[in-house]
C-alpha cells in the first residue's frame, strides 16, 4: 500500500468528484478532501449565532467536556444512552432544522453530489448535527480521543467493507489549532490504536471557516488541541453505502 497523499483540495462543487468510484479513490490516495468555501461566511456567522441562540438545547456530553445540537450517536453510545438516542431522534433532527434550516438537507446533498448516489437520512437515527468544544477545556488542553469512526456501522457492514464516509465542516474555528490529525491507518478490527498505529505518518488539516472535510471513516483521526477564547463549533455527517447506488445518513 502506498503512502498517503497531502489532502486534495477542490473547488466546491465544481471539481468533486462526483463518481463513487473516484470518490472512493481520491480518499484511498489522499488522506482527505477539502472544500474551503462550501458554505460562505456569512451563512457560517449566521449559523452559529443561532447555535449560541439555542444554548439551552444544547446535550452535554461527558460531563460538559463537550456538547451538541442534535444528537450524536457516539457519544450516547459511549455513555449507554443508546436507548435515548433513538427516542429522540425525531426531536433532535426538528430542533436541528428549527435552530439551522436547511443545512442537514445540504449535508446530504454534498454526499449525494460527491457519490453521484442517492443519501437519504438513516431510519430511525438523528441526521446531521453540530458538535460543540469549548474553549479551554479537555479537548482543547489535550486534544480528542483518537479513534475510527466505526461505531455507527454494524458488524455485516464493517465485515463487507462498505464504504463509509466522514464529513466535517467547520463553522466557528478556534483562534489557534483545533484542525483534525488523520493518520495512514485504516480500522482492523480493533478500536483502540496501537503504538506503532500512531506513530504511522499522518497529516493535520487545519481547516477554516465553512470549509467541507471528507475522509474516509475507517481513518484513524483526532482533533486536535486548541487554543484562544474560541470555541470549537463544526458540523458533522457520517455516511454509510449500504447498497450500490445509496447511502444512509446520521450524526
Amino acid at each position: 500500500m502506498k503512502p498517503s497523499e497531502p489532502p486534495r483540495r477542490i473547488e466546491w462543487p465544481s471539481t468533486a468528484p462526483r463518481d463513487r468510484d473516484l470518490l472512493l479513490s481520491d480518499l484511498e490516495r489522499h488522506f482527505a478532501l477539502r472544500a474551503p468555501g462550501f458554505l460562505s461566511w456569512d451563512e457560517c456567522h449566521d449559523f452559529t449565532n443561532a447555535v449560541y441562540r439555542a444554548r439551552e438545547s444544547w446535550t452535554p456530553a461527558f460531563g460538559g467536556e463537550q456538547y451538541s445540537l442534535g444528537r450524536a450517536w457516539y457519544t450516547h453510545y459511549e455513555e449507554d444512552l443508546s436507548e435515548e438516542y433513538f427516542a429522540h431522534a425525531a426531536e433532535s433532527d426538528a430542533l436541528v432544522e428549527a435552530t439551522l434550516p436547511g443545512l442537514q438537507a445540504r449535508m446530504l446533498e454534498a454526499v449525494s453530489l460527491l457519490t453521484a448516489e442517492r443519501a437519504e437520512r438513516r431510519s430511525g437515527w438523528c441526521g446531521p448535527g453540530v458538535h460543540v468544544f469549548p474553549s479551554g477545556d479537555v479537548v482543547a488542553r489535550r486534544g480528542g480521543v483518537v479513534h475510527f469512526d466505526t461505531e455507527g456501522l454494524d458488524r455485516e457492514q464493517i465485515a463487507a467493507g462498505k464504504p463509509a464516509l466522514s464529513l466535517l465542516v467547520m463553522l466557528h474555528a478556534p483562534q489557534r489549532g483545533g484542525g483534525i490529525a488523520i493518520w495512514d491507518v485504516r480500522y482492523s478490527g480493533a478500536d483502540d490504536a496501537t503504538e506503532e498505529e500512531l506513530e504511522r505518518p499522518n497529516t493535520i488539516v487545519e481547516y477554516g471557516v465553512g470549509e467541507l472535510c471528507v475522509f474516509d471513516s475507517y481513518r484513524l483521526h483526532q482533533i486536535q488541541p486548541f487554543g484562544g477564547r474560541r470555541d470549537r463549533i463544526s458540523v458533522t455527517a457520517h455516511a454509510v453505502e449500504v447498497e450500490r447506488g445509496r447511502w444512509e445518513v446520521w450524526f
